[in-house]
């Protein structure tokens, strides 16, 4: 058997198994929602594990009931173009492509991940004369409007950000660089009739930041690295406290799922697809993807789904 008819038939299986309702909590008590599946650290790989985990996940969240209106992809799209060559980077690029034209029929709304930056880890041959180096090439392949942007459905503004930054030391960052905060506010601004969910890779507030290492420190302490949360999030939690209509932020990267409720604004962190990178579960965490709804009162909930077992 073709390895592309293995995976339809794999994701055609799964398909036929989808959980027949997934009901919300008093769901009668609110009037009108957003509904759409959140899909992050796909860390897409050439072979049959990820590439039909991958299919069945899309088919998943497409055969859900109610169904969902569209798709936000959280970033680490691919495995990895941070120390990948080109040939090997358009691989990656190619078989996301093939894979979400064929498995999935829903719009999708990108965001970058640290794991879709092109080049800024080869140590020989730097690409970074090309034209392409960093964010561009993830920014023209997945058709975005920019590294960050915003979009808007009923009530609410969505507003995706970039939160990995080059670290000239070493590794990346994750803060909102000048330009990017600029904008942000700009945004918070024009949409302060709206309820507002950020979207970031890396999450702005998260206790699974603390708990990615699975242990404390010699002496106890968590550990929390700045490429695993936002280093500039008490910066914006005095923004958020001028936008009470910052109700929501979804963010992915660490491959670890929490929810957090502070200062009224419900911070969820969405887990892998991937889980531990195709190798089953990360820490207690199965490959799972988020099914989210946003009310028109502001409020919001949250569904993990562990779809190879559904």
């Amino acid at each position: 058997m073709k390895r592309n008819e293995f995976i339809q038939g794999a994701a055609a299986v799964i398909a036929g198994n989808m959980l027949p309702n997934l009901s919300f909590a008093e769901e009668s008590n609110k009037i009108g929602k957003i509904r759409f599946a959140y899909l992050t650290d796909t860390h897409l790989k050439a072979g049959i594990v990820p590439e039909t985990g991958f299919a069945s996940a899309l088919h998943h969240a497409q055969s859900i009931k109610p169904k969902v209106d569209f798709i936000i992809n959280g970033g680490d799209s691919i495995m990895d173009s941070l120390e990948a060559d080109k040939q090997k980077t358009q691989a990656q690029w190619d078989l996301f492509h093939s894979v979400l034209k064929k498995e999935n029929s829903l719009p999708v709304y990108h965001c970058i991940g640290n794991h879709d930056v092109w080049g800024w880890f080869v140590k020989e041959n730097k690409p970074d004369a090309d034209r392409l180096y960093g964010k561009v090439w993830v920014v023209e392949t997945l058709q975005m409007p920019g590294r960050y942007y915003s979009f808007s459905k009923g009530k609410w503004h969505f507003i995706v950000l970039d939160s990995t930054q080059l670290n000239p030391a070493g590794g990346y960052i994750a803060y909102l660089d000048p330009g990017q905060l600029d904008w942000f506010r700009q945004e918070l601004e024009k949409s302060k009739d709206k309820f507002v969910c950020i979207v970031s890779h890396i999450p702005i507030l998260s206790i699974c930041a603390g708990l990615f290492f699975n242990k404390t420190e010699t002496n106890g302490d968590l550990k929390i690295q700045r490429n695993l949360m936002h280093t500039d999030f008490l910066a914006l939690k005095k923004i958020f406290m001028d936008y009470p209509n910052i109700k929501v932020c979804l963010s992915g990267h660490i491959h670890l799922q929490d929810e957090l409720d502070y200062l009224g604004v419900r911070y969820y962190c969405n887990g892998a697809v991937c889980g531990n990178w195709w190798s089953g579960a990360f820490q207690e965490f199965a490959p799972a993807y988020a099914v989210i709804e946003l009310y028109d009162n502001g409020t919001s909930e949250r569904k993990m789904i562990d779809y190879s077992n559904s």
